[in-house]
């Protein structure tokens, strides 16, 4: 990916997570996990060509996982 292409993915799956990037490299570990273990990929991309970090962030960007939030209220 060109790194114009991927400053704008890295934003858009910012914004899925309140601009918290803490958050963001939580989900994309947890994401690049299930990758690995053979979860489905939910974009159209080739894992085999692509890295799962990668994939993971464009899910993300492109809202295809849902992402559910703790508060600290309800913990």
């Amino acid at each position: 990916m060109k790194s114009s292409r991927v400053e704008q993915i890295a934003a858009k799956a910012l914004e899925q997570v309140n601009n918290d990037r803490y958050v963001l490299s939580n989900i994309i570990f947890k994401r690049v996990k299930q990758l690995n273990n053979g979860a489905k990929v939910l974009i159209d991309a080739n894992p085999k060509v692509e890295k799962l970090a990668d994939i993971a962030m464009r899910e993300i960007a492109e809202g295809k996982l849902l992402l559910d939030r703790i508060d600290a209220e309800n913990a």
